[in-house]
């Protein structure tokens, strides 16, 4: 492999001659070699926002050149487009600062500036009126608003959206209720896939409500929140021209020492993100096991057949889309145990457990963007009632009982229901074998519409 010699403070290190990172990138990749998971996709693109925005801020404020900037801001555009991807190598599982994450997206900028005439040294001119310790949090914050604004809040609300045009085609369909796993009283299935909708719906209003918390940004800070070697105003500066970039909102964290040290806005954030995969597990939960069959199960859902479901038994077809939603459902969880520790591992003026954090966050939100995507797509908009499954249940539930309650009393309608399920008699029969109506009251009182 061909090589060529790069040098920061602590000497001279041999780099691939085909790559554009520098001397602290390179020590990284041979010091690091744990997990092999990359920093994700999006704090590099976060990370390109942000020193793009840091360089208009330092030229407006004459630390660096418009010809400085210009190239910057050029090559900030390209690795947003994705086409450095090979040149960010470095993984979670370094310094807890990101410090190293950030020196390779200086480097890779000062190189590929220099290529085009453009003469940047990673820390003087691309790192200007930064700190890895301020930036890097701010990246985070920058990648975690983007991915719920983005990816996850779309996402969701398509879902709904199909949950909505379920629960209008079936406005009158009647179905017995369940609690406890045992039959209860009668419920509209549009009112069922109502609570579906809105276990989608509520966890996004918790995101909304979560995110000027993570538009608050930590730039500025510099080392331990002072600002040192930052110029007076370059965090609104910075804020601004990332509202430009983005079209979102950031705003300076009007304490950095909290900003630095604080994960506090993505425990928050990414307690909403667990809230929504809770009820994904609870929804998925629901059809899998009102699809169950077909024939020996509930049966009363018919779900699109999309792959084999054994290498055994021959025809089975197995709620797949479903599965793969709890099982996105438990990985969240776990990123928010983990998000969770490392929030409170804050010391002094810095929080060291950043990285792990970024991960966490947004695979969590990467994950739920694209299940409920595919869930939508390959389950939720084929979805279909077994109407005469439904009708078949509703008709034979005992607990049709309960509306008897007013006319003959909770003790003499559990008597009843009691009766019909040890003789396997028909409500009805046991009603009118006590003699306490005759059949056409109870065809009278017992009206499933009248009960939803």
């Amino acid at each position: 492999m061909d090589t060529r010699m790069e040098h920061d403070t602590m000497g001279t290190v041999a780099v691939p001659a085909d790559r554009h990172w520098g001397a602290q990138t390179q020590r990284s990749l041979e010091n690091f070699k744990i997990g092999g998971q990359r920093q994700p996709r999006e704090i590099i693109t976060a990370f390109a926002y942000l020193k793009e925005a840091c360089a208009w801020a330092n030229a407006s404020c004459g630390k660096l050149t418009e010809e400085q900037a210009d190239a910057i801001a050029a090559v900030c555009g390209e690795i947003r487009a994705g086409k450095w991807e090979e040149e960010f190598p470095l993984v979670v599982w370094q310094t807890g600062s990101g410090t190293q994450t950030n020196m390779n997206v200086n480097e890779v900028i000062a190189h590929l500036a220099a290529e085009r005439g453009v003469s940047l040294h990673p820390n003087d001119q691309v790192n200007a009126s930064q700190s890895s310790n301020d930036t890097f949090p701010s990246a985070l914050h920058i990648a975690a608003a983007l991915a719920v604004e983005r990816d996850v809040l779309p996402a969701a609300e398509r879902l709904a959206a199909a949950f909505r045009k379920l629960e209008e085609a079936y406005p009158d369909l009647i179905r017995i209720g369940r609690t406890h796993l045992q039959d209860a009283t009668p419920l509209k299935f549009a009112q069922e896939v109502s609570g579906w909708r809105e276990l989608v719906e509520a966890p996004c209003r918790m995101l909304r409500t979560a995110l000027p918390e993570l538009r608050r940004l930590a730039i500025g800070g510099t080392a331990v929140g002072t600002g040192l070697n930052a110029p007076k105003g370059f965090d609104e500066m910075v804020c601004k021209q990332l509202q430009e970039l983005t079209g979102t909102a950031f705003t300076p964290d009007a304490n950095k020492f909290h900003a630095l040290t604080s994960k506090d806005a993505l425990v928050f954030a990414h307690g909403a993100l667990k809230a929504l995969a809770a009820n994904l597990m609870k929804i998925a939960n629901d059809i899998r096991w009102e699809a169950s069959g077909p024939r020996c199960g509930m049966g009363e859902l018919r779900i699109p057949e999309n792959e084999p479901g054994s290498s055994i038994m021959p025809g089975k077809v197995n709620p797949t889309q479903c599965e793969a939603v709890t099982m996105v459902a438990v990985q969240v969880m776990g990123a928010d145990a983990a998000i969770g520790f490392a929030a409170s591992q804050g010391n002094f003026q810095l929080n060291v457990f950043l990285p792990v954090c970024a991960y966490n966050f947004l695979l969590s939100a990467r994950l739920l963007s694209d299940a409920m995507d595919s869930f939508r797509v390959h389950c939720a908009e084929g979805i279909e009632p077994n109407v005469e499954r439904m009708t078949y249940n509703l008709h034979n539930s005992l607990m049709l009982v309960t509306c008897l309650t007013p006319k003959i009393g909770y003790e003499a309608a559990a008597r009843c229901a009691k009766k019909a399920l040890q003789e396997g008699t028909s409500l009805k029969e046991a009603v009118v074998s006590l003699g306490l109506l005759s059949p056409a009251e109870f065809d009278e009182t017992v009206r499933p519409e009248k009960m939803v």
